[in-house]
């Protein structure tokens, strides 16, 4: 289940499945101004770098460190899923020398980001503490088993599947993510044909599709438990004033986090 928090006026959702400490962010409770009001936290948006520097400060306060000392994706819609240390700990508003849409860690006290505005962002947790990661899951990444590779990574750095929670923040539902034919069929390519209940076809010939739901079901196909994945219910569209949401407003938006931290 996920829960609402408040702290100084950042307004963040967590989820009850993971104990280690996490958030999955909002728009409420930064200091950014105009169409980027507030809490944006990507430096590529003609936000004011001051502004953004002020809001990483604000959510790292929440993971217990400084704006420069976590570790971030740099998403290009891929399966990549890099494990990171000590040594990839990135310098806010710098360029990520390395592109991979998710990253994963055994190391304790190494705060890992990943970034969306409609895609379904994720955490994986051990809940032995042995490793987290943190995943961006647009269509693309999802179709292409960035969630396999995600755990098989998680595994080689001591998790076990038996132990991964789960928690997959507010994303485009499928009440608002339309789309053409290529993603219904790269969806039943990727679960195997496995896919009743997941699309709605319109009678004009778009089709909605449940991403969050197919993400839920690989998972499982994947050997996880079903009552150790947590799903927000929230859609980013709908909810446009308390989430960025790419297709709500055609491009001009921000960007939310979820991150996790091993303790």
């Amino acid at each position: 289940m996920f829960i609402e928090e408040n702290r100084n006026g950042l307004i963040y959702m967590r989820s009850t499945l993971i104990a280690a400490r996490h958030a999955f962010t909002t728009r409420y409770g930064g200091v950014s101004r105009g169409s980027l009001a507030t809490l944006n936290l990507l430096s590529n948006k003609g936000d004011d770098p001051e502004a953004v520097r002020e809001n990483w400060r604000r959510v790292c306060a929440l993971m217990g460190v400084g704006p420069d000392d976590c570790a971030v994706t740099c998403q290009v819609h891929g399966n990549t899923v890099r494990v990171v240390t000590r040594a990839d700990r990135h310098q806010a508003l710098t360029p990520v020398p390395y592109e991979a849409d998710g990253i994963a860690t055994n190391e304790k006290g190494l705060p890992l980001f990943c970034f969306a505005a409609d895609c379904v962002p994720t955490l994986l947790w051990d809940e032995s503490g042995a490793a987290a990661a943190a995943v961006h899951c647009g269509w693309r990444s999802s179709v292409d088993d960035i969630l396999k590779n995600a755990v098989e990574t998680l595994e080689d750095l001591g998790a076990s599947r038996s132990r991964l929670r789960v928690a997959m923040g507010a994303a485009i539902g499928a009440c608002c993510f339309e789309t053409d034919d290529d993603v219904p069929r790269a969806v039943d390519k990727y679960l195997g044909g496995q896919t009743e209940g997941l699309f709605r076809r319109r009678a004009d010939g778009k089709t909605m599709v449940d991403l969050r739901g197919a993400n839920a079901r690989r998972l499982v196909q994947l050997g996880l438990k079903p009552e150790k994945i947590d799903s927000s219910e929230e859609c980013t569209v709908c909810s446009h004033e308390k989430y960025w949401s790419h297709r709500y407003t055609k491009g001009d938006r921000g960007g939310h986090a979820a991150c996790i931290v091993l303790e």
